[in-house]
């Protein structure tokens, strides 16, 4: 059996990384501080880090490399090799903002605005690497391999995925916060389809008679 390696675009390679940078960004210095969460995968990160005190930078890397190795079959090879730049770009800079004390620690007062801010952070991060044909987490890789298994529908799985850890995260998570925290989901979700609405750049058919 032949292996090939996924044949990537620099330009989408530098999107993936710099996008789920952007979202480490905000994990650090919205989600992580405010007690705003987020549910699926970014959620359960947050739950570790509260109650095992396990560095994101961590737990984002194995948990989203469980989820693409579970989903190997269901996705394309490009798929994969986006999401691992995109992940890989995440953890790093997830770890060299841990350097750095938060920008703005009064957000952890503000737990609307929180979620507000702590949405665009998230919906456009996630949006961009998915528009081009990756995942910043493992939850796009999780909801396929449900769907192939179980034939439900990715936004129901997505739905009891978001649910399920914000409902684990009422053990330190006021009520009152987590219906913030869906919000914030609700708004990233909806950011993430609208961008992926957004055409990207046809390829250029070359000229009868030109050589690319």
């Amino acid at each position: 059996m032949s292996f090939s390696l996924p044949k990537l675009k620099s330009t989408y390679c530098i999107i993936a990384f710099l996008a789920s940078a952007f979202q480490a960004f905000g994990m650090y210095n919205i989600h992580a501080l405010s007690g705003v969460t987020e549910g699926g995968i970014f959620g359960l990160i947050l739950l570790l880090d509260h109650w095992l005190h396990l560095s994101p930078a961590i737990t984002s890397f194995l948990l989203n490399g469980g989820c693409y190795l579970l989903g190997w079959k269901t996705l394309g090879k490009d798929f994969i090799g986006y999401s691992v730049v995109a992940s890989l770009g995440y953890s790093a800079s997830y770890a060299i903002c841990e350097q750095f004390p938060p920008l703005w620690p009064q957000i952890a007062n503000l737990p609307l605005t929180a979620a507000l801010v702590g949405a665009l952070f998230i919906g456009i991060g996630a949006g961009l690497v998915v528009r081009i044909g990756g995942a910043t987490s493992g939850d796009d890789a999780l909801a396929m391999s449900l769907r192939a298994i179980t034939g439900l529908r990715v936004e129901k799985i997505y739905l009891i995925s978001d649910l399920t850890v914000l409902a684990l995260s009422l053990s330190y998570i006021p009520l009152r916060r987590i219906g913030y925290s869906l919000l914030t989901v609700i708004l990233s979700g909806q950011i993430i389809g609208w961008i992926q609405k957004i055409p990207l750049p046809k390829k250029r058919t070359p000229h009868p008679g030109c050589k690319e």
